[in-house]
């Protein structure tokens, strides 16, 4: 059975770091590309940055663009968003998603990450 676990969310100042963590069992990583997503109350949920499967080519949504960083451990199953240079826009929920080759789309619980002084 697919899982993924997000962790690393939190309470940081803006300006501040997080990193995050999207912890992934039942599938050998390798094999799959990782999308993050988040949501902010009471806005749709949008597409924040996604790394493909193999070469591991990247892309982020424009509001990101130069301050987080997508990365993949395959040994470790995991992927990771490092987040810089936060801002209080960047409040919100914080999901990865797996695609399977079916297109059935396997979610984490989420992690939230709110950014305020």
């Amino acid at each position: 059975q697919v899982q993924l676990v997000e962790s690393g969310g939190g309470l940081v100042q803006p300006g501040g770091s997080l990193k995050l963590s999207c912890a992934v069992s039942g599938v050998s990583l390798d094999s799959y590309a990782i999308a993050w997503f988040r949501q902010a109350p009471g806005k749709e949920r949008e597409g924040v940055s996604f790394i493909s499967r193999g070469s591991g080519g990247t892309k982020y949504v424009d509001s990101v663009k130069g301050r987080f960083t997508i990365s993949r451990d395959n040994a470790k199953n995991t992927v990771y968003l490092q987040m810089d240079t936060l801002k209080p826009e960047d409040t919100a929920v914080y999901y990865c998603n797996l695609e399977a080759p079916s297109g059935y789309n396997y979610w984490g619980q989420g992690t939230q990450v709110t950014v305020s002084s």
